[in-house]
């Protein structure tokens, strides 16, 4: 019997469940409803919009063709006009000496004749007739107003929606991770002459492979991209991993993103080997700073309590001085790797090859720290880059030079100069304060 009462529970919670669900998808439907009869309503009214700009803009090209057409014909009918009343009085001029003409010869007084001849001859060579020219100043044609709308016509008729760009693919191929920059470069499936720009959307994770369903990092959004490649610098490896995705947009809709993909950065990543430290050097995994006192306050503590030992005065205080190496007491197991004025730390991995990048965050008030590569050979009573077995990067604030000893290595990069032969990064604080990753 309470074998059944559980199981009609679990029965009830899975339909309770259920019915949530369906209530959850009912309001989502509902509210998609909503949205797309606003989001319809929307479209038509900028589709509205779009065609009566489209009309305002043929009605004044209309207006300014047929200002044109206007201008023309009262220029021409103009010149027409004038050509011809200039004909017309040209023409009454030649009539009246047409009748003169005739006049005078039929008249029968030969004794003024000759005179009279002789006048009639001068005004017909001066008449405007013979001055007129019987060609038409300008034509009639009006052909060269004429407009062919067939181009035109048929870019109207081709006229429809914008379509949905496709989805771009990342080609992993000719992206690049370098440095702290990322160069990602992608490619659409068919060529698209109506997109406008791309946006990139990329967020750092832990995982290797595919992106996952939930993640805790946001996408970071890059919009307005012109090219079909991006390349973002700047970028700090505190995560192995990036996630990446495209997508394409034109003027009026965006796209689907594309298949997301995963890089990996190769930022080495490494933590501080506090067995490995001198005594004087206080190490937590990716900071070190100075102690004066070091791994001897233990010891310290440990023979005032047996009555052993002296008071830690100032004259007796290990502040006070460092012991020559040859009575630099044991201490700690393992943390007599370095000695004397060797205040080095190594790094838990081994560098075997390859180019390698960290970041070194000092306090303002560090005097003098150094970071960069040793061989495995390196004494415990060398200075980090101060013998042919290291080089690194050393910034003295007390003396304001480097020292002189050391190699300069552009952009933090450290790379051994014998790839087969095993490395340590380390990192050298002398009354100073540094932390490294």
């Amino acid at each position: 019997m309470e074998d059944q009462r559980e199981a009609l529970r679990k029965i009830i919670t899975t339909l309770a469940v259920k019915n949530e669900e369906i209530q959850s998808f009912i309001y989502s439907l509902k509210q998609m409803l909503l949205n797309m009869e606003a989001n319809s309503a929307k479209v038509q009214e900028d589709l509205e919009a779009e065609f009566q700009s489209l009309f305002s803009l043929l009605e004044e090209l209309k207006e300014g063709m047929l200002m044109k057409i206007k201008q023309d014909r009262a220029s021409r009918t103009y010149e027409l006009q004038n050509q011809l009343a200039a004909c017309t009085r040209a023409l009454e001029s030649s009539e009246e000496l047409l009748e003169t003409a005739n006049q005078t010869l039929q008249a029968t007084d030969s004794e003024h004749f000759p005179q009279a001849a002789k006048q009639l001859k001068d005004s017909v060579t001066m008449a405007p007739a013979f001055r007129l020219s019987l060609k038409a100043k300008v034509s009639d044609n009006m052909s060269h107003l004429m407009v062919d709308f067939a181009q035109e016509r048929r870019m109207l008729q081709a006229l429809k929606f914008l379509p949905v760009p496709s989805a771009p693919v990342i080609d992993l191929a000719e992206s690049l991770v370098a440095d702290n920059c990322v160069t990602l470069v992608w490619r659409m499936p068919e060529e698209d002459s109506k997109i406008d720009h791309y946006v990139l959307e990329y967020r750092r994770t832990n995982f290797e492979g595919p992106p996952r369903l939930k993640e805790d990092q946001p996408w970071m959004v890059v919009e307005g991209i012109r090219q079909t490649e991006y390349t973002l610098t700047g970028l700090k490896f505190d995560m192995k991993y990036m996630n990446f995705r495209v997508k394409a947009c034109n003027k009026a809709v965006a796209g689907e993103f594309s298949e997301p993909v995963t890089l990996e950065t190769p930022a080495f990543m490494f933590r501080l080997d506090a067995s490995t430290s001198h005594q004087n050097l206080r190490v937590d995994d990716l900071s070190v700073e100075w102690d004066a006192m070091g791994g001897k306050v233990q010891d310290i503590k440990a023979r005032e309590k047996d009555g052993k030992g002296r008071t830690a005065s100032p004259v007796n205080s290990p502040a006070r001085g460092t012991p020559s190496p040859k009575r630099m007491p044991s201490g700690r197991g393992g943390r007599d790797r370095f000695t004397a004025e060797s205040y080095t730390v190594l790094g838990d991995t081994l560098i075997d090859g390859g180019e390698h990048y960290w970041e070194v965050h000092y306090e303002p008030d560090s005097k003098a720290f150094g970071v960069g590569v040793a061989y495995r050979s390196l004494g415990r009573f060398e200075q980090l880059g101060k013998t042919a077995a290291s080089w690194c990067l050393h910034i003295n604030n007390w003396l304001q030079a480097s020292c002189p000893s050391t190699t300069p290595v552009p952009n933090s990069c450290c790379t051994p100069s014998r790839p087969s032969s095993h490395s340590h990064c380390c990192l050298l604080s002398q009354f100073g304060v540094a932390a490294s990753r």
